[in-house]
């Protein structure tokens, strides 16, 4: 069963930075697609990034490219969003998913999130203040 549990969110100011982790536990392969949602209040959730093994390519939402940056400890096995600049718009609740290698979505490569997820942790609020 894959497990995933985000942390690090938090308050932060306009212009400031925040870490997030998420420790995955339950894949029964070296392949994986991992990556970051984000849903803020009255808006549908969305994906902000995310990595798979089939091609060893990112994927960014255009509205955090530049800013954010998606890495992955695999000896650790945590997925990492480190996120700069950040903007009262990048106020939300963030979580980890992962897509199933055997599923549909895994076919796309690093652009798997944008057609959502298979398995959701539970969300980390990152609030920043203007």
């Amino acid at each position: 069963e894959v497990q995933l549990q985000a942390s690090g969110g938090g308050l932060v100011q306009a212009g400031g930075s925040l870490r997030l982790s998420c420790t995955v536990s339950g894949f029964t392969s070296d392949d994986y697609a991992i990556g970051w949602f984000r849903q803020a209040p009255g808006k549908e959730r969305e994906a902000v990034s995310c990595i798979s093994s089939s091609d060893g390519t990112t994927y960014y939402a255009d509205s955090v490219k530049g800013r954010f940056t998606i890495s992955s400890d695999n000896a650790k096995n945590t997925l990492y969003l480190q996120m700069n600049s950040l903007k009262p718009e990048d106020t939300a609740v963030y979580y980890c998913a992962s897509a199933d290698v055997f599923g549909y979505r895994y076919t796309f490569g690093s652009r798997w999130c944008t057609y959502g997820a298979d398995y959701w942790g539970k969300g980390t609020q990152v609030t920043v203040s203007s």
